[in-house]
């Protein structure tokens, strides 16, 4: 294990230590307000990078309202168009948590993007949160020559319980004959239940890497909070018994991260399904390093594989 550790990117290590007295605490042991105020605290960016222009608008939702910030990059459009799920595992995160990583996105992908602020668990558990997602991606499909997108160029997108929510979105377009999406990007996505299929990385990195896994089965228990959704494959998307159909897919994994697995498992059933898709995987990191690009470089140089990844996606490349 020792041995292992010595493999954890320095600057990852570092940050863990700062934060061994402030976030690491699991998330069952703390009040949902105050994890959310954590996670805002530590993903706030001291120099959020300049756009060419930032809206905020609310849109009807199948039950409130749903906020979305849209992001336009400097250009001339039409620009492709990324519509984002934050992470937080349902229950935490913002479109203010993820306003810097939003932000370089935008500038490095050239797309508008379309930062969702679905409805959250516990006050809302599933399916509220990936209807809001479908609602808005309907909407932004709809109007994304408005904004300056384009609509044949629309993908989705998110972290972690956003990458879930991506993932369950690009199958319901597909069940539901909705919007044509031309690409899914799944950073360290939630795809499966630990109840139904428990993983190697589960024990290997579930306990002192930031994300831990009484903090993710926790999280499950907000967001799906009986066990008759463990078979709903918007809820798990791996447990879908068909990935056929799909957009393309980026998939985004990190080595000390207990998601790890399921996200490589979640890739070879794309693959099996004969969906085009990209694994980028970075061994020495941790779950939310992405977000965390301030304290860590290689998460700006992770934002710039997947830019490189998005713009030929979105460029009609793959």
């Amino acid at each position: 294990m020792a041995d292992r550790a010595s493999n954890l990117d320095p600057q990852a290590g570092a940050l863990l230590d700062e934060l061994a007295s402030g976030v690491s605490p699991p998330s069952s042991t703390l009040s949902v307000a105050t994890g959310r105020a954590l996670l805002e605290q530590l993903f706030a960016v001291d120099a959020p990078e300049p756009v060419e222009n930032v809206t905020n608008l609310a849109i009807q939702g199948p039950g409130d309202p749903i906020s979305i910030r849209i992001y336009t990059p400097d250009g001339d459009g039409p620009f492709p168009v990324l519509v984002f799920f934050h992470g937080g595992g349902w229950v935490r995160g913002s479109l203010d948590a993820y306003d810097g990583l939003c932000r370089v996105l935008t500038n490095e992908t050239g797309c508008l993007i379309v930062s969702v602020a679905y409805r959250r668990a516990p006050e809302h558990s599933f399916p509220a949160g990936v209807e809001d997602c479908y609602a808005a991606t309907e909407w932004t499909a709809t109007h994304a020559a408005d904004m300056g997108g384009d609509p044949d160029r629309v993908a989705v997108g998110g972290d972690s319980a956003g990458g879930n929510l991506a993932a369950a979105v690009t199958l319901a377009a597909r069940d539901r004959n909705g919007p044509d999406l031309a690409h899914q990007l799944l950073i360290y996505p939630a795809v499966n239940p630990p109840s139904v299929q428990w993983f190697d990385s589960y024990d290997e990195n579930g306990t002192g890497y930031f994300l831990e896994m009484d903090s993710v089965e926790w999280y499950y228990d907000q967001y799906t909070p009986t066990n008759v959704h463990l078979g709903n494959a918007y809820a798990f998307p791996l447990r879908a018994r068909d990935l056929s159909g799909l957009p393309p897919a980026t998939v985004l994994t990190a080595g000390f991260d207990p998601l790890r697995d399921e996200g490589e498992a979640y890739t070879e059933r794309l693959v099996t399904a004969s969906v085009e898709v990209e694994r980028l995987h970075y061994e020495s990191q941790i779950h939310a390093f992405l977000s965390l690009y301030e304290h860590i470089d290689e998460g700006r140089a992770a934002i710039d594989d997947v830019a490189t990844r998005l713009r030929a996606a979105l460029a009609g490349d793959e």
